[in-house]
């Protein structure tokens, strides 16, 4: 009898979280795996060591975005610093409804994602070579996965927000997924903030220490 490996077992995982998928996106799911497999091998994209646990530390860690907030239909989200796709790409195939902009500033990593896009047929994403502080449009909400300091990340969110709120619970903001102590860092912003513990959602020991903080947007000049 074959012994399923992490990876093998991985994809139900996200189903059991998240068991109202259709089988479209099931299956966009069960290709991440080996899509991002293939590129590693060419592209260092996620450390050798990970790739092992790709769907606990990257796809389930991206859509802990999705067990704090469900973007409605028609929304407009921005993922600043994406690396190989992250938290964008699932929180794509999640939310098949909303436009997502994929940005970094490393070509070879907007290559995989654009791939990634290409092969899974995610009409919703648009990868893009580029520095956050270039870009002119306006979004509802900007993801990131922990891709700075927030006292350097903050900044690049300036005049990215559209001032028309589509959600009647979140007001348009950032959903940055970080781990450890982040009250310090925060508190120095001298922003509002709220921290949703992803242990509260996921079972993993790995989500023990990891949160999704909300920042709601305010005007500023």
């Amino acid at each position: 009898m074959a012994v399923l490996t992490n990876m093998d077992q991985a994809a139900s995982l996200i189903f059991s979280y998240f068991p109202n998928l259709s089988e479209e996106q099931k299956a966009q799911f069960e290709q991440l795996g080996d899509l991002y497999r293939s590129w590693n091998e060419k592209i260092n994209v996620i450390s050798r060591k990970d790739m092992e646990h790709f769907y606990v530390h990257h796809v389930l860690h991206s859509l802990g975005i999705a067990k704090v907030m469900a973007f409605p239909s028609g929304s407009k989200v921005l993922d600043i610093g994406t690396g190989g796709g992250f938290p964008g790409i699932p929180l794509a195939i999640m939310f098949p409804e909303v436009t997502f902009h994929l940005v970094d500033s490393i070509g070879k990593k907007i290559t995989v994602v654009k791939d990634v896009v290409k092969t899974l047929k995610l009409r919703n994403v648009e990868p893009q070579q580029t520095r956050a502080e270039g870009l002119v449009r306006k979004y509802h909400f900007i993801v990131s996965r922990a891709v700075t300091q927030m006292a350097n990340f903050y900044p690049w969110t300036k005049g990215k927000f559209r001032k028309e709120n589509v959600d009647p619970e979140f007001q348009n903001g950032i959903f940055y997924l970080k781990g450890g102590d982040v009250d310090e860092e925060l508190e120095a912003l001298g922003r509002m903030y709220v921290s949703y513990h992803l242990e509260d959602y996921f079972k993993e020991e790995y989500f023990q220490t990891k949160k999704v903080i909300y920042l709601p947007y305010e005007a500023r000049g």
